[in-house]
């Protein structure tokens, strides 16, 4: 192979996906994208990735560039197996991740209990310093306690310490003295500032976000490490890249000294590689569905712009409050429903699926790894849907005794059938994420109808048709290589900084000077921050985006807005209100005449990196019917049980049209297509599906 290979490669709850092209040195042009999966290891994450590269053949000395999206992070959050971290603050202010919100989300449940901190009280340490909410020094930090709180964290078998004082997002000088006394005594333990991880004010918000990623920071760093060292044993001379929450890629040296950043690495991937297919094929409001094996991820795009925000929380649901972070994240929902989501039933007799998953290991029942429980991938299996003779790409024979014995309990408890069973496991999947969809559009105020579903990952095409029919969606759109495409967006990610910094400021006139210096600073700091990381690029490779969080004088939340900034770099100040109104109107249905405020500004640096062509798919001239593969029955839920035509996705050609009930195969790509709708492919071998209106 040559050694003009980029790959990329996305590590899931149950498979780690790898997406790689050829780049001809010649002409620059790209080769075919070929994709391989292989089974996620955890907790060895990196050997999952190194097993799909051997594969396809590929090894790590044919790259010249590789990035990488993985659950690391998240999953260490979610399931509680971080380091073990404590906290130094400012005096009087121990308490804040225990104090918390007041905001409860289930406002009637008095048994209601705040989430537990990620560092016990004991582990709260309190030092004597003050910055003024104006950034002024009204005590400087008194650094005497440090050598003891250093011996006692020790005894404690601490390995992570999260730094985070009032008002250092502003002035961050009492910061740093810490954080140089507490290397300077103790070079080993991981440390973590605030001001390195946000800018942004919000006392709990900030601190839960600096203590989030000092618990990671050690389990991410090793990863990382490890991957690179494993990817340079098999030959590779570049340093990989990182994707993060935000859209962007990021140098390996930037991830990780600040983790947090990666939290939804693998979901905002596949929303902007969503966001570029839809500017391709003109469709540029989209509701995206991204489902895995473990979780299901939706978001909304509307005019092909992706949204991102810093109000992210882990956790959260309509009784829970959840872990706020406070790093830039896709506006994403995410809901523990995916392949393998397990069924089960509560004390009432209620039947549920998920959030528990069987995960990679030891998967659903039918993998015959030693499943034990009924999931959604049996559930399909068992209706029709997926065809048994090419289960898992035709690399696993379904273990339908496993099934069985998994069903049973519940056909028992249920008085079902296995056909009744699997039909209310699935239905339940698609209600848990009918509801999910409707977080992002119409509980936002958009219509369905005005968008189109695009869907993803390996089970989005098995669900797409039903939800959309529900929501009353009227297209589907399937992408090419659906089930590996959030690892296909890390290769059309550009390299991306967020910077965010609060300074409350009237938009004014008299403020235009203040607000082109504050953007020119983060400028000045983003050059600075790429050079240090080593990537060379001149500062007119740099590609910025101006935005800024705004608000009415008096309110409390903002609507954030692109910042409109003339060619001397001076503020477009009429311009920017004006964006504001229409912005708030369409959030909230009003506008008010009063006075403007930015509360946040906001600069996105990018540089942009070489991105691989959509690539047409060759017309032969083949029959529809050269596609079929042949008939098998199929449980389409409420439309009934239909005798279906099974098409061979990989034959299928643009121009080609079929009708349902159908169900188009690839090895890793299910699409199940209701009676009546109607599916074509395009130039690139996506699937459009036609949703028919009910009668």
């Amino acid at each position: 192979m040559s050694n003009l290979y980029r790959a990329a490669s996305d590590v899931g709850g149950t498979f780690t996906d790898l997406v790689y092209y050829d780049l001809d040195p010649a002409t620059g042009k790209c080769g075919e994208v070929k994709t391989a999966k292989a089974d996620t290891t955890p907790p060895n994450f990196e050997a999952g990735v190194m097993n799909a590269m051997a594969k396809v053949g590929l090894s790590a000395g044919d790259l010249a560039f590789f990035a990488h999206g993985s659950t690391v992070v998240i999953n260490a959050l979610t399931e509680k197996k971080g380091v073990k971290t404590a906290l130094i603050t400012t005096k009087g202010f121990r308490d804040v991740l225990e104090i918390a919100r007041g905001n409860r989300p289930d406002l009637f449940n008095f048994n209601f209990r705040k989430p537990k901190p990620f560092v016990e009280r004991y582990l709260r340490t309190e030092l004597d310093e003050r910055v003024s909410y104006k950034g002024e020094i009204q005590k400087e930090v008194d650094l005497t306690p440090l050598p003891e709180l250093v011996k006692f964290f020790k005894a404690e078998g601490v390995e992570a310490i999260a730094v985070c004082f009032l008002h250092a997002y502003i002035n961050a000088e009492n910061e740093r003295k810490v954080v140089a006394g507490l290397k300077e005594l103790w070079p080993e333990v991981s440390v973590l500032a605030s001001h390195e991880i946000s800018r942004e004010w919000r006392e709990y918000e900030r601190t839960n976000t600096t203590v989030l990623s000092a618990y990671v920071h050690p389990i991410a760093k090793k990863y990382i490490e490890s991957l690179e060292e494993k990817l340079a044993a098999g030959g590779f001379k570049e340093k990989p890249y990182m994707m993060q929450s935000n859209g962007g890629i990021a140098t390996v040296e930037a991830a990780k000294a600040n983790p947090i950043t990666m939290v939804e690495s693998g979901p905002a991937s596949g929303i902007f590689a969503a966001a570029y297919l839809g500017r391709a094929i003109g469709e540029e409001n989209l509701i995206v569905l991204d489902i895995g094996g473990t979780t299901a991820k939706c978001t909304l795009i509307e005019g092909g712009e992706v949204k991102v925000t810093t109000e992210y929380y882990i956790e959260k649901d309509r009784k829970n409050p959840g872990y706020p972070i406070q790093t830039p994240v896709s506006e994403i929902v995410e809901i523990g429903n995916g392949g393998g989501s397990i069924a089960w039933v509560d004390e009432g007799g209620k039947l549920h699926v998920g959030p528990q998953s069987a995960g990679a290991m030891p998967g659903p029942a039918a993998y015959g790894k030693g499943g034990t429980k009924p999931t959604t991938t049996d559930a399909n299996l068992v209706l029709g849907r997926i065809d048994p003779a090419s289960f898992v790409g035709g690399e696993v024979e379904p273990d339908w005794d496993a099934v069985a014995a998994a069903f049973a309990p519940l056909e028992k408890e249920l008085g079902m059938n296995r056909q009744e069973l699997a039909r209310g496991i699935v239905r339940i999947a698609n209600a848990n994420m009918t509801n999910a969809l409707r977080l992002v559009s119409t509980n936002k105020g958009h219509d369905p109808r005005d968008f189109a579903l695009i869907a993803f990952g390996g089970g989005g095409a098995m669900h797409a048709v039903a939800l959309a029919e529900e929501l009353k969606v009227p297209r589907v759109i399937v992408p090419v290589n659906s089930s590996v495409f959030s690892a296909w967006g890390m290769l059309l990610t550009d390299l991306r900084r967020d910077y965010l910094q609060t300074k409350p400021l009237s938009v004014e006139a008299g403020n235009a000077a203040t607000i082109a210096a504050t953007f020119a600073a983060m400028t000045a700091q983003s050059h600075q921050d790429y050079q240090a990381d080593g990537v060379k690029v001149a500062e007119a490779e740099i590609a910025f985006e101006y935005f800024a969080d705004m608000r009415y004088r008096g309110q409390e939340h903002t609507v954030k807005v692109p910042f409109p900034l003339r060619e001397d770099g001076g503020p477009d100040i009429d311009a920017a209100i004006a964006r504001f109104h229409a912005a708030h109107e369409k959030r909230f249905t009003y506008r008010l005449d009063t006075g403007v405020q930015i509360v946040n500004f906001h600069l996105v640096a990018k540089v942009e990196v070489p991105k691989p062509e959509l690539a047409k798919k060759p017309v032969t001239g083949r029959a529809l019917e050269e596609t079929i593969l042949h008939t098998r029955k199929v449980d389409f839920d409420q439309h009934g049980l239909h005798e279906a035509l099974i098409y061979d996705g990989l034959k299928l050609e643009p121009g080609m049209e079929l009708y349902g009930p159908a169900v188009v195969q690839e090895p890793s790509v299910t699409l199940v297509v209701s009676p009546g709708h109607r599916v074509t492919i395009d130039d690139y071998g996506n699937y459009h599906v036609e949703i028919r209106a009910e009668d």
